[in-house]
């Protein structure tokens, strides 16, 4: 089989490129989602911390789209070491996964990210939010979404049926928030929570699953080492919105532990 090429030079090596530079970015990101998280909201490391948390997804994501590009291009050549493996070795399969389903998700973080970045940006001004960017990535997430379901059904990967849910459900409520017709006061904190954290369920998804295809090739396809991000993900969201629209709570926990000292 003769080995193809990009740009003159061989799609391995373009590959692996591309690779390097989203395992950098993505490394930081995984690093440092945890100092927004866990930190004091508003304050300077939040500040700081999620500034750097949305460029390096922002890139990471644009890495990823990359790689499944040169995926769908050349799928046997940049996978060689799966081509004899019994759950990969087949050119459908490698990509469906490494190409159809990291596209969707590189285009889900991207969407998130920015997203996410612009609620916190323009807060109550939601006609700024809904910049041609903003909506394109919303157009750009539905037409990847319904893509990986089409390819789930037809190949029989219901892992991609069921990861594309989220793509659903992320549009769905995206464009609930930019056009309902009355938002509550807070409606953007809920949304930037909503979106970075679910970034982070995005890259540490990939990082799971793309990442143990290396090491434990048979686990990387199933649905409990895939659903270990979006558990954890979903159970930050839920506890930070409660904080959200429970604030009082806070303020009078806080206020006991202080009079306790």
């Amino acid at each position: 089989m003769q080995a193809l090429t990009i740009f003159g030079i061989p799609s391995i090596d373009v590959f692996h490129a591309l690779v390097w530079g989203h395992i950098v970015f993505g490394a930081v990101g995984l690093v440092i989602f945890w100092v927004p998280v866990a930190g004091k909201k508003g304050g300077w490391w939040h500040v700081r911390a999620g500034r750097i948390f949305t460029v390096s997804m922002l890139a990471t994501g644009c890495f990823a789209t990359l790689i499944s590009l040169t995926t769908l291009y050349d799928p046997a050549g940049t996978h060689p070491h799966l081509m004899t493996h019994p759950d990969f070795g087949d050119v459908t399969v490698i990509r469906d996964i490494f190409g159809w389903l990291m596209i969707y998700l590189a285009i889900l973080t991207i969407n998130l990210t920015w997203y996410g970045w612009q609620t916190v940006k323009h807060k109550v001004n939601r006609v700024a939010i809904r910049d041609p960017l903003n909506l394109f990535l919303q157009a750009a997430l539905l037409v990847a979404t319904i893509n990986c379901t089409y390819h789930g059904l037809v190949d029989g990967q219901v892992l991609m049926i069921g990861i594309s849910t989220i793509g659903y459900a992320t549009v769905a409520t995206n464009l609930w928030f930019l056009y309902k017709p009355k938002p509550w006061v807070k409606d953007w904190l809920m949304e930037h929570i909503k979106a970075l954290v679910g970034t982070g369920i995005s890259v540490y998804t990939a990082f799971f699953a793309f990442g143990a295809v290396r090491f434990l090739p048979e686990a990387a396809l199933t649905p409990t080492l895939w659903s270990i991000p979006l558990i954890v993900g979903l159970s930050i969201i839920f506890y930070q919105w409660y904080r959200v629209k429970n604030p009082k709570r806070k303020v009078r926990r806080e206020s006991s532990v202080q009079a306790a000292e």
